[in-house]
């Protein structure tokens, strides 16, 4: 127990993982598990622009003992970048949020559609075989496109589709719709969550934001960042770690798993308990569910 009474959060802690309530592989149930069996004792469901699994992960997270945070992954865009941004301990009911969220998942599945029309030109494959790869009510995306490429035989696994035909530069992309990171920030927390951009210094996604960008990030309310995640480079994550030591910002670490859709594992990188308690002050939508 802390000072104030309540209980420490148990280490390792693992606060971005996906369902497939979005894309990932399994049920939200099942993350918590496999997340346990990986050792892991604290752990976040991040699905991609929906609470949709929370409800069925905390029961699950704390049947074995483990502490559940409540979160998402939000798309948003900076300029002509995409930022993903992870929104812990908001309220799911905040109406302008939801409403958000509710937006760009309904731009994703226009977006997939037509990424489906485009590859059909050159590729037996339809909507119906997306659709037989998404569960009902999850995130379509591109990985469940993926997934229909594997199933029909011409891509081997996810990797391959995304190196290829879903790749950008193959002609068959489409940009989906995504709320500008600032608005994005603003939004999480006027409904009380706690923003931290994800995995912020990928050498896929156009490099680093420049270092004044993300110090306006900070003023506008970005709580921190991602570092520890297997995609940031080595220099990317020592000029976050200076920026967060300057600023007294939360720095997380994650798998960034989704069961069989990437080799990442539960609890391959992970959250220091003190930045764990961070978050759970500094988030007033949501609590966590503890055992």
């Amino acid at each position: 127990m802390d000072e104030a009474g309540a209980p420490r959060v148990e280490e390792p802690a693992d606060l971005h993982l996906h369902s497939n309530r979005s894309d990932g592989t399994e049920p939200p149930a099942d993350v918590a598990r496999s997340a346990h069996a990986h050792g892991v004792r604290t752990v976040a469901l991040t699905d991609h622009d929906t609470t949709a699994g929370w409800a069925e992960a905390a029961d699950a997270a704390v049947s074995l003992g483990m502490t559940f945070l409540p979160g998402a992954e939000l798309s948003t865009r900076l300029g002509g970048r995409s930022v993903h941004l992870l929104a812990y301990l908001f309220d799911p009911d905040e109406a302008n949020l939801r409403a958000q969220m509710d937006d760009v998942r309904g731009d994703r599945m226009g977006r997939a559609e037509r990424i489906v029309a485009n590859i059909s030109r050159d590729y037996d494959l339809g909507w119906d075989d997306v659709v037989a790869q998404t569960r009902t009510g999850a995130t379509v995306g591109r990985p469940h496109i993926a997934d229909a490429l594997v199933a029909a035989g011409i891509v081997a696994d996810r990797g391959e589709a995304f190196a290829g035909i879903l790749h950008p530069r193959e002609g068959y992309y489409v940009p989906h719709e995504a709320p500008d990171v600032f608005a994005a920030i603003a939004l999480v927390r006027q409904a009380g969550g706690v923003p931290v951009m994800a995995h912020p210094a990928t050498s896929s996604r156009s490099g680093m934001i420049p270092l004044p960008t993300l110090h306006d990030l900070v003023d506008a309310g970005l709580a921190g960042f991602e570092i520890d995640h297997r995609e940031n480079t080595p220099s990317g994550r020592r000029v976050l770690q200076k920026l967060v030591a300057e600023r007294d910002l939360i720095a997380t670490g994650s798998s960034d798993y989704h069961g069989l859709g990437k080799p990442n594992l539960p609890g391959e990188n992970t959250t220091p308990a003190a930045m764990v308690e961070r978050i759970i002050a500094a988030g007033v939508g949501s609590r966590p569910a503890r055992p």
